[in-house]
């Protein structure tokens, strides 16, 4: 069991890492050289996308973690992970509810690490969710409104 669970927890980091080269090739050439990439909102149609792909990989994840690790609560550590997901190709593509999602995730992560005992993670991720709150505010002031088509 002890080498399913490790073998996991490498895999979904290589799932983060490559999220993150992508995130970082998005915002280098998503733009025009003389501009940022610009914070959007979230369409319909990629919230479509995101809430398909999180529900079937939270469902997928809670199925192997509970059957082939040790996890006490493979239900909530799949949550977090699909939502950590979702939350990271939303800041890869710099859509503004991304970090809702990760406000959602940190708010199930610290009840998590103290059920867990794991007090101090807990106190990290209360951090963490304050980083959330102030980048939210940050891109909010920011976002990029697309102008409205005027029928003449």
């Amino acid at each position: 069991m002890r080498c399913v669970s490790g073998w996991w927890l490498a895999s979904t980091q290589v799932v983060f890492i490559a999220l993150a080269g992508y995130g970082w090739w998005t915002w280098a050439t998503g733009a025009p050289r003389s501009e940022r990439l610009p914070v959007r909102r979230t369409t319909r149609t990629e919230w479509l996308v995101l809430g398909a792909c999180g529900v079937l990989g939270a469902a997928a994840t809670t199925v192997l973690l509970d059957t082939a690790t040790e996890s006490t609560v493979p239900f909530w550590d799949a949550l977090t992970t699909a939502l950590s997901l979702m939350a990271t190709y939303g800041q890869c593509r710099k859509r503004l509810e991304s970090w809702w999602l990760w406000i959602a995730a940190d708010v199930v992560y610290i009840p998590l690490y103290v059920y867990k005992d794991l007090y101090l993670t807990a106190i990290l991720y209360c951090g963490f969710l304050a980083l959330c709150v102030r980048g939210l505010i940050a891109w909010r002031r920011d976002v990029h409104v697309e102008p409205a088509v005027v029928a003449v």
